[in-house]
């Protein structure tokens, strides 16, 4: 497979201190690639430097196999970008919502017209486009922030932590569409600190602790680094617990 995105020695220093410490990674086209680490590990911090919205300290970024130093308005257009802050506008209603943002990618006329009623259908808000982003359900804010990213049809999806402080019947809908994506042709990249969805749609996973990756490969090649017994029940929280020596979800809570 042909490569979409790759870091090399990618650091990002505050106060001289490292977030994200020569991280080096080959994301390949048509992967669904997670990156789990929990809150703190520099997941998002790597994304934002991916998108040229945080400038790194060192290393390079190659996209699609250009440089974002100087391509990224070639890069732009093939990029979706999904935050973990919801970036949608309260006092627009839905479809104008999806129109300022794609329209920022230099499409117009019917043309846009046809790209913001899909991207609506996508996220299941079709009946919902005239209703104001600020009346919302969490849940609904969630899906329009996706439809807000989509409506370009990107090659490559960044979902940075898309299902924080949702229901479950959304969080659920967001993953299967995120699959959906995947096999209509998009690669993606996902980053969270909840186990079970990273093991639920990716393809390969990369295990972020401290800024740094730990770990890169399937699951079941995780389970091989820590285990001599191919045939290993061992889940992935037990494979992050035995690298890291830490218990994701108590971080992923708060409580540690």
């Amino acid at each position: 497979m042909d490569s979409i995105l790759k870091l090399e020695g990618l650091t990002k220093k505050y106060d001289n201190k490292p977030v994200v410490d020569h991280i080096n990674l080959d994301i390949k086209k048509g992967e669904i690639f997670g990156l789990l680490g929990p809150n703190g590990a520099g997941k998002s911090t790597t994304m934002n430097m991916v998108c040229s919205l945080v400038k790194p300290t060192a290393g390079r970024i190659e996209l699609f196999g250009l440089d974002t130093k100087t391509d990224m308005k070639k890069i732009k257009q093939k990029l979706g970008y999904i935050p973990q802050e919801l970036a949608i506008h309260g006092n627009l209603k839905a479809w104008e919502n999806v129109e300022l943002f794609t329209s920022l990618y230099g499409i117009k006329g019917d043309k846009l017209r046809k790209a913001v009623t899909e991207s609506l259908e996508f996220v299941g808000l079709e009946d919902k486009r005239n209703g104001f982003a600020k009346t919302f359900s969490g849940g609904m804010k969630r899906r329009l922030n996706i439809a807000c990213a989509i409506g370009h049809k990107p090659e490559l999806l960044i979902f940075d932590e898309p299902t924080v402080g949702i229901d479950p019947q959304s969080r659920n809908f967001i993953l299967e569409k995120i699959k959906y994506v995947n096999r209509q042709g998009a690669t993606v990249i996902y980053t969270s600190h909840y186990m079970e969805e990273i093991e639920a749609i990716c393809t390969r996973i990369a295990i972020m602790d401290n800024g740094k990756i730990v770990a890169i490969g399937t699951k079941e090649e995780l389970v091989e680094l820590v285990t001599s017994d191919n045939n290993s029940q061992m889940t992935l929280e037990e494979v992050f617990l035995t690298l890291t020596g830490k218990k994701l979800r108590d971080y992923a809570e708060g409580e540690m």
